[in-house]
C-alpha cells in the first residue's frame, strides 16, 4: 500500500442510520462515479474493485469540529 491509500471523510448523520449503512452508500457511489468516469480504472484493481470491505470509524464526542478538520487537512499535507 502506498500513502495515498485511504481517505479521510468527516460525515454528520442522524441517529437512525447506521454507521455501516453510511460506510455502505459513500463507497457504493463514490465507486459508481468513478467507474462510469474512468471505466478503464476497473482493470488495474484487484478484482476489479475499488473498496475493501473494511472501514474505520470514530465518533468525536466532546473534540470540536474545527479540531476534527485541522486533524484531516493535516493529515493530507503530510502525503
Amino acid at each position: 500500500m502506498g500513502e495515498g491509500d485511504h481517505i479521510h471523510c468527516f460525515v454528520s448523520a442522524p441517529p437512525k442510520l447506521s454507521v455501516t449503512d453510511i460506510v455502505k452508500y459513500l463507497k457504493g457511489i463514490s465507486g459508481r462515479k468513478l467507474f462510469e468516469q474512468f471505466p478503464e480504472i476497473r482493470q488495474k484493481l484487484w478484482k476489479g474493485q475499488l473498496w475493501n470491505h473494511s472501514y474505520y470509524v470514530e465518533t468525536i464526542g466532546s473534540v470540536s469540529e474545527e479540531n476534527i478538520r485541522r486533524y484531516i487537512e493535516h493529515q493530507s499535507k503530510s502525503y
